[in-house]
């Protein structure tokens, strides 16, 4: 695609997916067939969310979570390349990140069902084990040597947007700005040459305001933070975010962590990681694993500062800071 072509048009597709919705910018000759992009974009995510969905009673996952322990169960390829990789994380990140908290998930609400009180009392005090040890992945198949309910939402959102990326590369898009909520991947640059440029939100639950800005050329961002997603229980407000070692949500955690990768699933499971882990501990891991990280904490006032980590954010950007996936 010549970045100097005054034949190519502006291209803004959008669709439903996961409970929210995807987006797709690019730029293309004025004989591309949007509806069959679109259609194409649409049929990736929901193959995505036909697979990983805690939503969806018929979805692959599901269907793994009912499985008996010890069964070895046959995944499609695309779900077990997530499962491996939210494994992968879960190590890395010594649990914090573990796609094994489904039970939890649900019994706070943040699933199809309300929150339960006597579900939670029990996803707080069953001895846990990480998913990272009790699922084995062989082949195309998965097998549970424990009990565990399997959640991706802290990755599958991420993967989606990969997704939409790989399905333009499919079609000879090679420049784009693709999302799924606010986890987004900028792939090539703009039109007139220039990075893909990217709001990092403020943490505030009443408006949609920028903190900072990035500037984006293949590489791919995403935030976790406690102001968009919560349940109120006994007139407190919980973050969806759970805490792997209480089964139950964060007490007290960053108000955001926003996390630029090569890949977004990647982006997405170490912003949860970093989250769970809190400002000192999760820079530190952020360091060992060469992450860029920025974590938005909130002072007395209610006003946030930004922690930041990498390359890319080792001062807090004030306007423009570039990134180019490593």
């Amino acid at each position: 695609m010549s970045k100097m072509s005054t034949e190519l048009v502006r291209v803004a597709l959008n669709g439903p997916t996961m409970g929210t919705r995807w987006s797709a910018l690019f730029f293309a000759g004025p004989d591309v067939d949007k509806e069959a992009v679109r259609g194409a974009l649409q049929a990736a995510v929901e193959d995505v969310d036909a697979q990983m969905s805690t939503w969806k009673p018929d979805s692959d996952l599901m269907r793994l979570n009912a499985a008996p322990v010890g069964q070895w169960v046959p995944v499609p390829a695309r779900l077990l390349e997530v499962l491996r990789l939210g494994l992968e994380i879960g190590r890395a990140s010594h649990g914090a990140f573990d796609i094994g908290m489904g039970d939890a998930v649900t019994a706070w609400g943040f699933g199809p069902s309300d929150a339960a009180p006597e579900g939670i009392r029990t996803a707080m005090a069953v001895q846990r084990c990480p998913a990272h040890e009790v699922l084995e992945c062989d082949g195309d198949h998965v097998h549970k040597a424990e009990p565990v309910a399997l959640d991706l939402n802290g990755i599958a959102k991420g993967y989606g947007v990969d997704r939409l990326a790989e399905t333009l590369r499919d079609h000879g898009i090679a420049d784009a700005l693709v999302g799924i909520d606010g986890e987004m991947r900028a792939m090539g640059l703009r039109l007139d040459g220039e990075a893909w440029t990217i709001a990092v939100e403020a943490p505030d639950p009443g408006r949609r305001t920028p903190h900072a800005i990035l500037a984006l050329q293949d590489a791919a961002v995403a935030t976790s933070g406690d102001y968009r997603h919560w349940v109120e229980v006994q007139g407190r407000r919980l973050s969806h975010t759970m805490d792997p070692r209480r089964g139950a949500p964060l007490i007290a955690s960053p108000a955001s962590v926003t996390v630029v990768a090569r890949s977004c699933a990647e982006a997405d499971a170490w912003a949860t990681a970093l989250m769970v882990l809190g400002p000192e501990r999760g820079a530190a891991l952020a360091r060992k694993h060469g992450l860029d990280a920025l974590f938005l904490l909130r002072d007395d006032e209610g006003n946030a500062r930004g922690v930041g980590v990498g390359r890319l954010f080792s001062e807090e950007p004030a306007a423009i800071a570039s990134a180019r996936g490593r």
